[in-house]
């Protein structure tokens, strides 16, 4: 690469970052280059900005010591914690798990009187480089620990994750997130390996993950918060925030109902009165152009929010805005987990009668497939939008959007979803003992099971595939995208198989995580690599006669067969496509291929 064009990108890559930066570029940017990519900002002022230390406060922030143009590496962070530890005996840290290159993964508890309180876990940087939380927690610890607000205890405990991805956290760069109005270098969205962290709940292939969710078994918090920033278009609002409760598609309805009854509009409330904007997260249906609306679907247990909802934990995904200034976003998120910590210590017993009966729930059925709806299923009215234009770009060759800063209002519609397929919950999954790695995750997640201490002979259903496909890489793993065709089969289960019954607290995760039709399965997301491979052959000498004795046995394959061959020139003239049809045909060729291994008790 030439020198100039490495100054050229060190200077576009200062403009990314959107914000003052403390220190300068030793190049002058290109002639013409523009002080920023980003949309021009919205003036801003609220009382949340008087949450801000002075300067010379011996317990300022490192955000808040750079003016928030940037956010402190993670070491710089521990170390920080510590000396709160060490001050205020309401802070204790401790390590929950370690990262994929070898990292502590630290947490912080704040607590004070009686201990066994319930808890509200709040976690930031699971995608690392949108890392409001971090900054805004370690504000509202210091100010629990050491500036009177330490009454937000009285009732619950606070455990904070300053961050979650700290392998990705560490891979800070100007070019990641370059859509986020600061701060000037941001995480990585990946883990070691490049895994999604907020897309491995259910198939938990990450050490991360694994250690988030034995956190989240040994704390039950009564509230999880889950602190991200969003990407998509520009808008008025600067905090946005959802739940997979929103709107009809939360499986457990009760701490669904307390999180659009109760907590919206309370820290809505508490939001506005500090200054800022908060909207439930509007996900767009094409950001190119906003007014086609805002899409309401179900979530999977992939996902923090749609794990929540599985497990009966009320979770909510904090959506601040991208291009509002970092600043602006910290002191939202600051605002929000207050207000959540409060409102968790005024509601904490009905949330405990919530969760308790969305448990003894025992839903008999499981959406696997939809689609938008067909109109909307609802409006909103006056959406704080911003006015664009467009332009026609010659790096794209097509039309751009150009944001102008203009506050406007949209009518929005919201889009939801129609049921697709539906599948009807079995008795019960029996687990192949072989299928070591779904065992563990089935003990990783807490899901209850019996194993088989003697051999027992059952009517069960078995699922064969028909056409899978392989999809392309995603967080680690091959998708796999295939068609069932469901058979009642008699099967003698070995010693040592595994009996997962549906009727139990985690039974509907169970589901998700089994039934094959679900999105978030163990075979959608790759794990019967097996069952795939094609079933071992034999000489043509010997399969020929086989294929014969096959077609004078049966008439209805022959006339399938001899259909084929009218149809299908090309077919007929290949010696070892017909063997290799009729050989597919035979009874129990192989017990792996095209077979979901895991059977269901009806």
């Amino acid at each position: 690469m030439s020198k100039r064009m490495m100054r050229l990108l060190g200077a576009a890559a200062l403009c990314f970052a959107g914000t003052a930066i403390a220190q300068q570029p030793t190049q002058a940017p290109l002639p013409g280059l523009p002080a920023s990519v980003l949309p021009p900002t919205l003036p801003w002022s609220g009382a949340s900005e008087k949450l801000v230390v002075d300067k010379d406060d011996p317990w300022i922030t490192p955000a808040e010591q750079a003016g928030f143009a940037t956010t402190p590496r993670y070491d710089e962070v521990a170390a920080w914690l510590k000396r709160l530890d060490a001050a205020s005996p309401i802070i204790s840290l401790e390590t929950f798990g370690r990262t994929g290159e070898g990292r502590d993964m630290l947490l912080v508890r704040a607590s004070r009187g009686a201990p066994g309180k319930p808890v509200v876990l709040v976690q930031a940087g699971i995608h690392a480089g949108e890392i409001d939380g971090k900054d805004a927690g370690l504000m509202l610890l210091r100010d629990i620990a050491l500036r009177g607000k330490d009454s937000l205890l009285d009732k619950v405990d606070l455990v904070f994750v300053p961050v979650y991805n700290i392998d990705g956290h560490e891979k800070m760069s100007r070019w990641n997130f370059p859509a986020l109005r600061g701060p000037a270098e941001k995480g990585y969205v990946g883990n070691s390996r490049n895994i999604n962290l907020n897309r491995d709940y259910s198939k938990a292939d990450a050490p991360e993950s694994r250690a988030m969710i034995g956190l989240l078994r040994r704390l039950d918090p009564i509230l999880y918060v889950d602190c991200h920033v969003s990407d998509g278009f520009d808008m008025q609002y600067d905090i946005s925030f959802t739940y997979a409760g929103w709107g009809r598609y939360g499986y457990h309805r009760a701490t669904a109902d307390w999180l659009q009854g109760r907590f919206g509009p309370n820290v809505t409330a508490a939001l506005e009165k500090a200054g800022h904007i908060p909207t439930i997260y509007p996900s767009p249906i094409d950001t190119r152009e906003p007014t086609k609306g805002i899409r309401q679907a179900p979530e999977g247990p992939r996902y923090s929010t749609g794990y929540g909802d599985f497990i009966g934990v009320p979770t909510v995904l904090v959506e601040n805005h991208m291009m509002k200034p970092y600043r602006q976003r910290v002191l939202g998120t600051y605002v929000l987990i207050e207000a959540a910590l409060k409102l968790a210590g005024q509601d904490a017993g009905v949330i405990a009668q919530a969760k308790a009966s969305d448990r003894a729930s025992r839903p008999a059925e499981m959406l696997t497939r939809w689609k938008p709806a067909a109109q909307p299923i609802g409006w909103v009215e006056r959406f704080k939008g911003i006015a664009f234009d467009t332009y026609v770009s010659p790096a794209s060759g097509r039309r751009e959007q150009r944001w102008l800063g203009r506050p406007v209002d949209w009518r929005m519609p919201i889009i939801g979803q129609e049921p697709v397929e539906t599948v009807r919950l079995p008795k019960a999954w029996w687990v192949p003992a072989g299928q070591a790695e779904v065992i563990d995750r089935l003990t990783l997640h807490g899901i209850r099971y019996d194993v088989l201490d003697a051999p027992r002979t059952l009517t069960l259903d078995r699922a064969r595939l028909v056409d899978p496909q392989s999809m392309p890489v995603r967080d680690a793993r091959i998708p796999l995208d295939t068609k069932l065709l469901h058979e009642t089969v008699t099967e003698t289960l070995p010693v040592g198989t595994v009996r997962v019954p549906a009727d139990q607290p985690l039974g509907l995760l169970a589901a998700a995580l089994l039934e094959p039709e679900s999105q978030d399965s163990f075979l959608a997301w790759g794990f019967f690599p097996e069952i795939l491979a094609a079933p071992s052959g034999a000489e043509d000498f010997v399969r020929a006669p086989i294929a014969e004795a096959l077609l004078a046995a049966d008439a209805q394959l022959r006339a399938a067969f001899e259909a084929k061959l009218a149809a299908d020139p090309t077919f007929a003239a290949n010696g070892d496509a017909r063997l290799d049809w009729l050989s597919a045909r035979l009874p129990d060729r192989s017990p792996y291929h095209h077979l979901y291994p895991i059977f269901r008790e009806r």
